[in-house]
């Protein structure tokens, strides 16, 4: 028994000797960056990253057609969220006031999650807004913004179509309306 005890004993401390000398987790993680930020052939742009001015073109819930273009000219707070995430759930009321008391700020919610209309309009019937929501395809994102690795996922689109700031995580009216004044549109009244 003493010898199975040995011999165990030896075959750790070897594996532990093996990767003594080898790189800590962290250093392994620039090639991991490295492959996501490859160039997409298709399009000659950086995989998985977002454009500087990106394109939109959605079917809403309602049945209507947004292009994100023809909202050029305001704020454009693009929402990338689910039903399930609790964050998501907790901002929709801001910025639906967000969206409602402000003539220069819009804002598109983005379902980015596996769920049928007719759900997804039984919980609207619940949480209402008063901006309008696309369902997306998990599968296929839009191509113009990065693959969300959270949510929410919020964009703030200047007047020029440009991404002004992005924000990974719950993001309040006050927030968005700071960064809008800090990107040079007006600041929120007092």
């Amino acid at each position: 028994m003493k010898s199975v005890s040995s011999l165990s004993l030896a075959i750790v401390l070897s594996l532990a000797a093996c990767n003594a000398g080898s790189a800590p987790p962290e250093a392994a993680e620039p090639a991991i960056e490295a492959h996501v930020q490859d160039v997409d052939p298709a399009t000659e742009k950086p995989a998985d990253r977002t454009v500087d001015i990106p394109m939109l073109q959605v079917k809403t819930l309602d049945g209507a057609d947004y292009a994100l273009a023809s909202h050029r000219g305001k704020w454009v707070v693009v929402n990338f969220w689910a039903t399930w995430c609790a964050p998501c759930l907790k901002e929709m009321p801001d910025l639906s006031a967000l969206d409602k008391d402000n003539d220069h700020v819009e804002v598109i919610g983005l379902a980015y999650e596996e769920i049928e209309p007719e759900d997804l309009k039984a919980f609207l019937a619940e949480r209402p807004v008063v901006y309008p929501i696309a369902i997306l395809d998990v599968y296929n994102p839009p191509a113009d913004f990065a693959t969300p690795r959270g949510l929410p996922l919020t964009y703030l689109i200047a007047p020029d179509g440009k991404v002004a700031k992005q924000f990974l995580g719950p993001v309040t009216g006050k927030e968005i309306e700071a960064a809008i004044a800090a990107a040079g549109g007006p600041a929120a009244e007092a």
